[in-house]
């Protein structure tokens, strides 16, 4: 069963293993006194963000700091983890184990 995405999901396309990603600095952003961050409009348009769209926050730690936080997509997120569940079903099914 696929996942359901809306149809800017799929125009995106997405990193997946067939199509990687690549990373690059596109502006900075500045927490303010409320501890709230503004994305600007033109990094806004550029990732296709509108008001709603809903992320997973992912932190990446090194010697017990945060160093990365990352943001994904909650459809690419949900896609992900159907195709990881149905992986693993599909192994229960077959009779195979670790």
């Amino acid at each position: 069963m696929r996942p359901m995405t809306d149809q800017r999901d799929e125009e995106r396309g997405g990193c997946r293993p067939e199509n990687p990603c690549t990373c690059s600095v596109e502006g900075i952003v500045t927490v303010d006194g409320r501890g709230q961050m503004v994305l600007p409009k033109e990094l806004r348009e550029r990732a296709g963000i509108s008001p709603g769209d809903r992320f997973a926050v992912i932190f990446s730690e090194t010697e017990g700091s945060v160093c990365c936080i990352t943001l994904i997509r909650k459809e690419y997120l949900d896609r992900s983890i159907s195709s990881l569940v149905h992986t693993v079903h599909e192994k229960i099914r077959s009779g195979e184990s670790r």
